[in-house]
């Protein structure tokens, strides 16, 4: 144990200054997200369960880094090293920390910000297809609950069963790399279905694509082929979300041009009919976009 807190006695400058800098852009990639929902006060067109899977996945993730063996014996080297060491062998936990809690935040915006009806107001979406609030509050429900769980069974391992330490943190990198290798096909299907972004949030992902590929080589580096449950979560996220990426750019780039043609005078759309108690489907695509987005309709 001594040799192998030696070893983190002086860390290297270049893997330090990596991990650092992924913490940092963890931090900042989710702030473009939080920030679209607040300001456009909706969460509308992000999946409910893109958000359940997203976050059961994260915190089965956090769970695994905090119960592999490799992570323990850095944080136990904690008392023997000096505070630099310490934090620059943690940093891989911190990451995967971080990653966590933006995306609960993410959670909590989803709930606050749920479009809901009112009396004065109708549904903006009227479609049996749209996610209700009753939907929305589950969600946050079976995640906390899910969070509670996983640290209870985290704690029974470590205090109980220490030597299976290792068999459970695999369950948990291997669970969240199957949830993390369906989170994003309900948010790819809610995006096309709806063939608008909504709140989603277009520079959260343009930091996160690549950075997850970046993260991947940064954790495969410090956990070596051993740790492919953890790291692997995020090589495969980060393709699928460059997937939901591309399909975002393709649909925002082409509302930018409908936009364009609409102020300089273009061709004149048909008026949408509007019912509040079932939506209307229109001949024109541009049309049955707006109605499923619920938007306020351009003549």
């Amino acid at each position: 144990m001594v040799d192998y807190c030696d070893a983190l006695r002086s860390p290297n400058a270049w893997n330090f200054a990596l991990s650092l800098f992924i913490l940092f852009g963890i931090l900042v990639s989710y702030l473009p997200q939080h920030y679209r929902i607040i300001v456009r006060r909706s969460s509308e067109g992000i999946s409910p369960y893109f958000v359940l899977l997203g976050t059961t996945s994260g915190t089965f993730a956090f769970a695994n880094i905090l119960t592999l063996p490799t992570s323990r014996a850095d944080l136990a080297c904690c008392s023997k090293i000096s505070a630099f060491g310490c934090f620059a062998g943690a940093l891989g936990v911190a990451q995967i920390g971080v990653q966590w809690s933006c995306f609960t935040v993410i959670l909590l915006l989803f709930l606050l910000f749920f479009p809901r009806a009112s009396p004065l107001s109708p549904p903006r979406h009227p479609t049996s297809a749209a996610p209700s609030y009753r939907t929305a509050v589950l969600v946050v429900g079976i995640c906390i609950t899910h969070i509670f769980l996983t640290v209870i069974v985290h704690l029974i391992f470590v205090y109980r069963f220490p030597s299976q330490l290792k068999a459970c943190a695999e369950f948990f990198g291997i669970a969240g790399t199957i949830l993390a290798a369906i989170q994003f096909l309900p948010q790819i299907y809610t995006t096309w279905r709806l063939q608008a972004i909504g709140s989603l949030s277009i520079p959260m992902m343009c930091i996160q694509t690549p950075g997850s590929f970046v993260w991947v080589g940064s954790l495969a580096g410090r956990l070596g082929a051993a740790g492919w449950s953890t790291w692997g979560i995020y090589l495969v996220t980060g393709v699928l979300q460059g997937i939901l990426l591309i399909m975002a750019i393709g649909f925002e780039m082409r509302d930018r041009r409908d936009r364009k043609k609409h102020d300089a005078g273009g061709p004149e759309r048909t008026k949408r009919a509007v019912k509040n108690s079932s939506g209307t489907v229109e001949e024109r695509q541009d049309n049955e976009r707006t109605a499923l987005l619920g938007g306020e309709g351009q003549n």
